[in-house]
């Protein structure tokens, strides 16, 4: 795979996960993805799209960069109380996406839950 399939796999991966196609989503992910992400790892693409599905973020993606089978992306991401930027970092095998790694500052996110 060519630097620009992998920026469009990633690309393509983000357009999917907007309109809720998951199906589409798990297209361009390896059956043993991996994602790390501030609170919490999902381990297999079964876990994250389980999760995804109840989500439903939405990525606003600002700026992209890609270097081999690295994709780095920065976006602002909604997730439905709150809008928070964040980096995420996506390595390719083969085409697909095998890792995910995304940080952000999670006081918003946290500041937005229901109170126990």
């Amino acid at each position: 795979m060519t630097t620009d399939n992998n920026a469009q796999t990633v690309q393509a991966f983000l357009e999917a996960m907007n309109a809720e196609d998951f199906d589409k989503a798990r297209t361009y992910t390896t059956d043993e993805m991996v994602f790390e992400g501030v609170l919490g790892t999902r381990n297999g693409a079964e876990a994250y799209f389980t999760d995804m599905k109840n989500m439903k973020l939405k990525y606003n993606v600002l700026k992209s960069f890609v270097n081999d089978n690295d994709v780095a992306v920065f976006y602002n991401v909604d997730m439905g109380t709150v809008k928070v930027f964040c980096a995420g970092w996506y390595q390719l095998k083969g085409g697909q996406i095998s890792n995910i790694k995304v940080v952000f500052d999670p006081r918003p996110v946290l500041d937005s839950a229901p109170k126990k």
